[in-house]
Order: structure tokens, then C-alpha cells, then sequence
């Protein structure tokens, strides 16, 4: 038999995750789900958690969207869907993602479509462009930064 987690030991575990690394209110909710604790007891640990500053969404949003473009070179679609899975307000999302200047995209994208290119066996160059946007929508970014950089003046 398992001992039941108090609210004190639950709020204790969490201010050690977030004080290594940057977590929202879904990812807290979803461990305190997985240690079966009460709702009332999850939203009071919540509350705690965001008074004390442990937890700050538009924080979390704001080094998300960085590691996913600097890292994982997503773009803002395949970004807006990971925000939502984390449930993330949509205004924040918003309020985050247009701080993210279309020039940061490009310069993600652009050596991301140089080295996709090396690897694309078409018979055409119209084959090969509709190869590379598809990946490129596949990554989350929109039609028209991913046109931007087909053109040929623009990507060096």
C-alpha cells in the first residue's frame, strides 16, 4: 500500500522542478494528476506555485518558443500547436509569438531549406520547390515565409 502524498510534500516536489528548469500550470497539474492528489488540493498548490513566482506561464512561453526555434527549428504553426497542448492562454501565445521577428524565421529556415535541398531527388525544379515547402509546412512554418525564402534572390 502506498502512502498518500500530502499537499506540503506535492508543493515541495514541484518548487524543485521548476527551480531547475521553466514548467507551466498543465505540466504541474498533469504530476499532481499522476499522484492522485484532489482537485481542490492541485488548485491550491497552483495558486502557491504562481504567487511565489515558481510558475509564470507567459515566462514559460517565452523560453519555449526560443528553444523550439533556436533548437528544434519549428516554426510559429507547429509552435501555436505545442502551446496549445500545454494549454497555454491564446492570448499570451499571441502576445509571445509576435515578438518573434520574421527575420529570426528566416534565418532558421533558410539554412534548414539549404541542407534539405542537398538531400532532395527531383526531376524538376518545380518538384523540388513543392518538396522543400512541403517539409517546410511539416515544421510549422507558413506558406509565406516559406516562399520568401524559395525566392532565389533571397537565400544565399
Amino acid at each position: 500500500m502506498k502512502k498518500e502524498m500530502t499537499e506540503q510534500e506535492a508543493y515541495l516536489r514541484l518548487t524543485v522542478l521548476c527551480a531547475q528548469a521553466e514548467h507551466c500550470q498543465q505540466e504541474m497539474r498533469d504530476k499532481m494528476k499522476r499522484w492522485e492528489l484532489d482537485e481542490a488540493v492541485q488548485n491550491r498548490v497552483i495558486a502557491r506555485l504562481m504567487k511565489e513566482r515558481y510558475i509564470d506561464d507567459e515566462r514559460y512561453t517565452r523560453a519555449f518558443v526560443k528553444d523550439k526555434i533556436l533548437y528544434n527549428k519549428w516554426g510559429r504553426r507547429k509552435i501555436q500547436q505545442g502551446l496549445w497542448m500545454k494549454r497555454i492562454d491564446d492570448d499570451i501565445q499571441q502576445r509571445v509569438l509576435d515578438e518573434v521577428d520574421n527575420e529570426e524565421y528566416l534565418n532558421v529556415l533558410k539554412p534548414l531549406l539549404n541542407q534539405k535541398r542537398k538531400s532532395i531527388k527531383a526531376q524538376s525544379d518545380y518538384e523540388l520547390n513543392q518538396k522543400l515547402v512541403r517539409f517546410a509546412l511539416g515544421r510549422g512554418f507558413t506558406f509565406d515565409i516559406i516562399r520568401q525564402c524559395l525566392n532565389v534572390e533571397e537565400c544565399p
